[in-house]
């Protein structure tokens, strides 16, 4: 089951070592930062996998890694459907989510969320890196191969499991440690932070259909066809 694709198969092979290549250098330099012991959050409780923005930076990696392991073994099924469950459900909405959600909250009030201190510690091209570029690689990605969506119950039903899971963990750190995973949290009331953590959970689904639309748009006017199988015929140019 072949998604379409805007690139012969060695030229996309070459694009997604590049990219995977790419996260694999920034989760590099972020985890052997010389400044990291000065990092209030690496050194507390969770480290570095309590943030959304790392744990986003593995799994696009994860996903390029998978993008790479179908390009390589065309006719591994099993493969090609965990890439496009992977961006259609976590992969996009999930960093769309870091891209929108941080620089919002920057622009806002940076100390909410990215404290000036940090620029002393972590380079301007590394803050970059893990909240600006995911974005365009996620677009191109999105453009250059059309991703097939699970059924809107079973994608948002997933994508919501995901944020669960990440909120019950943000909640155990705060009651282990003490401590909040993001200084906004710390700020607000208890009604506040309830009215927070439950908006930041319910955006996600609409960044899902957002993917979902994208990604119609983009391929709706390429001709795609699609045989009786059901299966995407691939369109190399």
């Amino acid at each position: 089951m072949a998604a379409a694709t805007r690139l012969g198969p060695k030229t996309s092979l070459l694009v997604h070592l590049l990219i995977l290549s790419w996260y694999v250098f920034t989760i590099w330099s972020n985890c052997t930062l010389q400044t990291s012991d000065r990092h209030p959050g690496v050194r507390s409780y969770g480290g570095r996998w309590k943030y959304l923005t790392f744990i986003n930076l593995v799994s696009q990696a994860v996903f390029f890694g998978l993008c790479v392991l179908a390009d390589a073994v065309h006719s591994a099924v099993s493969v090609t459907t965990a890439r496009d469950f992977h961006f259609t459900v976590l992969a996009f909405p999930v960093g769309t989510f870091v891209f929108i959600s941080f620089w919002t909250l920057y622009t806002y009030d940076r100390e909410l969320v990215y404290p000036k201190l940090l620029d002393e510690i972590i380079p301007i091209w590394l803050n970059h890196a893990m909240h600006t570029v995911i974005m365009p690689l996620l677009l191109l990605q999105m453009f250059l191969q059309n991703h097939r969506y699970p059924s809107r119950t079973k994608g948002i039903f997933s994508l919501a499991l995901f944020a669960a899971l990440y909120l019950s963990w943000v909640l155990w750190v705060h009651h282990a440690s003490g401590i909040w995973v993001y200084p906004i949290m710390a700020r607000l009331s208890p009604v506040g932070l309830c009215v927070f953590l439950g908006g930041a959970s319910l955006s996600m689904a609409p960044l899902y259909l957002l993917g979902e639309k994208l990604s119609l748009m983009m391929w709706s006017s390429t001709g795609e066809k699609v045989d009786q199988t059901g299966h995407s015929i691939e369109l190399f140019f």
